[in-house]
């Protein structure tokens, strides 16, 4: 049988969110690779799954790929997962997939849960074409510039960053890419607190402000030229 590397997406916030297929393979593979033990044990733990697991981070990525890459090739099976959501979007392993894929090792995607797409399809906005930039710099200065880069995409933009710069984020987005350009944001999806919050970036920074939001959550800009037209 030949070694597989299942990429296994989890829940985002609500445990129901899991594959009967991402279940399955968690409880038939020889070990699983997560980013942090914590999480990863609370999660298998709802499931009531044992399993063996294998910490890959940023700081160890190449030395642990080494590693699992040998396990792999002696017969072995292992599933990736992330902290939460489909695995490799702004977390490691990349470098882990791009050397099972040089030594022949199977990759199998198990797809499920991800805020990208449940924020996009509960948008209302048009995403046939849209341009994903991810994580933004936590340094304000290079944040803007890259803000300055993006006004300059005429699509739909999806951004994400952490939930203690949701509102230093939406300032920057007044103030870089206007109070009329028309965003989205997603608030806590699939958790108890969800909220799509609709309309011109100044009106969804003041909702922000005066809720006082802290959370994860997903941003949708709409940087379409008719829109800027009408201002």
């Amino acid at each position: 049988m030949k070694p597989k590397l299942y990429i296994v997406s989890t829940p985002i916030g609500n445990y129901e969110d899991i594959t009967l297929r991402a279940l399955r393979v968690l409880k038939e593979c020889d070990f699983i690779i997560c980013e942090e033990y914590k999480e990863a044990r609370r999660l298998l733990s709802h499931y009531q799954i044992q399993k063996e697991l294998v910490a890959l981070n940023e700081h160890n990525e190449k030395d642990i790929s080494s590693e699992i890459i040998s396990r792999l090739l002696d017969g072995q099976s292992a599933a990736l997962i992330s902290d939460c959501g489909t695995p490799l979007f702004s977390d490691p392993g990349h470098y882990l997939v791009s050397l099972a894929i040089q030594n022949k090792i199977d990759i199998v995607p198990v797809p499920g849960a991800s805020s990208l797409l449940s924020a996009l399809v509960g948008s209302g906005m048009d995403f046939e074409k849209f341009y994903y930039y991810g994580w933004l710099s936590p340094k304000r200065e290079i944040r803007k510039k890259q803000l300055f880069d993006l006004k300059r995409i005429r699509e739909t933009i999806i951004i994400l960053d952490t939930p203690y710069r949701l509102q230093t984020l939406l300032e920057d987005v007044v103030k870089v890419l206007g109070e009329h350009v028309q965003i989205v944001l997603a608030f806590e999806l699939t958790k108890g607190k969800e909220k799509f919050y609709r309309g011109n970036a100044l009106q969804v920074y003041n909702s922000a402000k005066k809720e006082n939001l802290k959370g994860e959550f997903v941003l949708i800009l709409r940087n379409k030229i008719s829109d800027h037209n009408k201002t």
